[in-house]
């Protein structure tokens, strides 16, 4: 597969390049030598370990376009999931491209929070909004019990995710197509869950790398962010059974509106979590139970 590199050009003159080029460009300084070396892995096939021992030999022609092509890309700030079609979430290495959002770790408390709620051993769960299945997926990995449907309004989202299910062998979730609960009419669960889009329309990060890359439809609901958080809020009762919860994720600033939303609708439970960064991130809330008769 190797060469040895004679002229300057081999593993390590390659990794310093895309190195140097990355830090040199606002949208991709800021990870430049690992997103370097995990692209030239990739393209070479290898564990980024063959890059340090081996920094004397020459890649293949083909890999050696395909990391310049990538390194051009990232350069203007498209991420590298995309580049790679792959990103790693939970336990899990799923398929993404420009037709679903990247998964971000910050959404992985969604998945934490699922997991440490009492539930029953068989729940009906629901995700929202599945984009790549990330989170379905990431249950269904966890509770084999569990009842798992996602819905999203975009059917190549949702051929996304139906590759990345049959890819882990994780094909009993059912997927559906429609807006919200519009699928699921007339059903209740014990779990709803969701990461909309919760940013401003006139937000300039939407215009900006990497965003400006993903979905808008997955990003913002319009002028107001915080309206398909509301919509959730205001119906997702309507598919709870009774002590079911539900978990949102939300931008930094909007769990206090969130959640007075949620107790105004009659949610109990109302609970703001933090990500690692310290952050308001994911607002759960339960339907109340039925209360027992008084004697």
């Amino acid at each position: 597969m190797y060469q040895t590199d004679s002229a300057g050009h081999g593993l390590g003159a390659l990794l310093r390049f895309g190195t140097e080029q990355l830090r040199a460009s606002p949208e991709a300084a800021a990870d430049a030598a690992r997103d370097a070396a995990q692209l030239l892995a990739a393209a070479l096939e290898v564990p980024r370990s063959t890059l340090l021992a081996f920094p004397e030999r020459t890649a293949p022609a083909a890999a050696r376009e395909r990391f310049l092509d990538w390194i051009a890309r990232r350069r203007r700030g498209e991420p590298v999931a995309y580049l790679l079609g792959r990103r790693g979430f939970w336990t899990l290495e799923l398929e993404v491209g420009p037709a679903v959002l990247v998964p971000r770790p910050e959404t992985e408390l969604l998945v934490e929070r699922a997991l440490a709620l009492e539930c029953p051993a068989a729940a009906r769960v629901l995700d929202l909004g599945t984009g790549s299945g990330a989170l379905a997926l990431a249950l269904a990995r966890e509770r084999a019990g569990w009842r798992i449907s996602a819905s999203d309004a975009s059917e190549a989202a949702l051929a996304v995710a139906r590759r990345n299910a049959t890819r882990l062998g994780l094909e009993r979730v059912q997927w559906l197509a429609g807006d919200w609960f519009e699928p699921v009419a007339g059903r209740r669960f014990d779990l709803v869950l969701s990461n909309p889009p919760y940013v401003d329309a006139g937000d300039p990060v939407l215009e900006r790398a990497p965003l400006c890359f993903e979905p808008r439809g997955a990003l913002t609901p319009g002028p107001d962010g915080l309206a398909a958080l509301a919509h959730l809020g205001r119906t997702a009762p309507d598919h709870l059974e009774p002590g079911g919860w539900l978990l949102l994720e939300h931008g930094a600033t909007q769990g206090p509106a969130l959640a007075e939303l949620l107790v105004a609708r009659g949610f109990r439970h109302v609970r703001s979590r933090r990500d690692l960064a310290g952050h308001e991130r994911v607002t759960e809330a339960q339907w109340p139970p039925v209360e027992p008769p008084h004697p």
